[in-house]
């Protein structure tokens, strides 16, 4: 396995931190900002090994006996297992508490302003009094996010079955607001396979496994495309996983969610921190 790489992009601010499945990009302001990118570099040093050690654990249905002994690990399992019984593995938290353990690294490396860490578009925040941050979505199609140091919010995520990761569900776009990371991660994945209508014609799924061997979601059939679908049709599936996100709105496992599918969108729980979507782009 490569070693993890680490440089600073092109705008001279940001760095990439990459380590095979796992890419970071890292800012930070504030007068720790050299020492806590050095502590943070250190502590990713071991990030992907540590998960590694455990993958057996980690990609089994959550409910079971094992527990997991590396810290990111317990996050994801403890991340989980809060949307008992249903089906979930632990992999439906891994950007999240990777982003969250390694903005707990950085932070604790000096004195900052305001600093994220983005894994693939799970983001982790931290905001000192009186700062904020804006536009941490990396997708065009959602709303733009504006976060102060008094809201509750510190973790973002977006899932959907266009995503880096497979779906059982057909929305386009699910991101979640949450406290942690960890928790916006799977309640975004959670929330995008409740997006869905079971046995449609139009949907066209495989075997998980079948494209990706080592699979978490083993035989469960992922959706690979979606074709043409009634205007009813999309509401009735954004509906659906409307109903998934407000449960979890009212167990506090999120604090918003923004769902879209086609050119239909479904806004729940603290709207304040959205503002209308931006079609140009959003950059952190």
């Amino acid at each position: 396995m490569q070693a993890p790489q680490i440089s600073v992009l092109p705008d001279g601010r940001r760095w990439h931190f990459h380590h095979g499945p796992i890419d970071l990009i890292v800012d930070a302001v504030g007068p720790g900002r050299k020492v806590a990118l050095r502590r943070a570099a250190r502590r990713f040093d071991t990030v992907l090994t540590e998960l590694a050690s455990e993958l057996g654990i980690l990609r089994r249905p959550a409910g079971g006996t094992d527990v997991a002994q590396g810290r990111i690990a317990r996050a994801m399992q403890d991340a989980v297992s809060v949307h008992l019984p249903g089906f979930v593995t632990p992999m439906a938290a891994v950007a999240g508490a990777v982003a969250d353990d390694m903005l707990g690294a950085l932070c604790a490396g000096g004195p900052l302003r305001r600093a994220y860490v983005n894994n693939g578009g799970d983001v982790a925040v931290y905001l000192a009094p009186g700062e904020c941050l804006t536009s941490v979505i990396a997708t065009a199609s959602a709303p733009r996010l504006t976060l102060t140091s008094d809201s509750p919010v510190r973790g973002v995520a977006t899932s959907g079955w266009r995503g880096r990761s497979h779906s059982l569900g057909i929305a386009d776009s699910v991101t979640v607001l949450a406290e942690t990371a960890v928790q916006a991660d799977v309640a975004a994945t959670l929330i995008a396979n409740a997006v869905d209508l079971p046995g449609h014609p139009a949907i066209r799924r495989a075997r998980a496994c079948d494209i990706a061997p080592d699979s978490d979601l083993g035989a469960r059939r992922v959706t690979v495309d979606v074709g043409g679908l009634s205007s009813e049709e999309m509401q009735r599936a954004l509906s659906a996983g409307g109903r998934f996100a407000s449960d979890c709105l009212a167990r506090r496992q999120i604090i918003a969610a923004y769902l879209q599918l086609g050119p239909y969108e479904r806004l729940l729980g603290a709207t304040k921190y959205l503002s209308q979507p931006e079609r140009d782009g959003v950059h952190a």
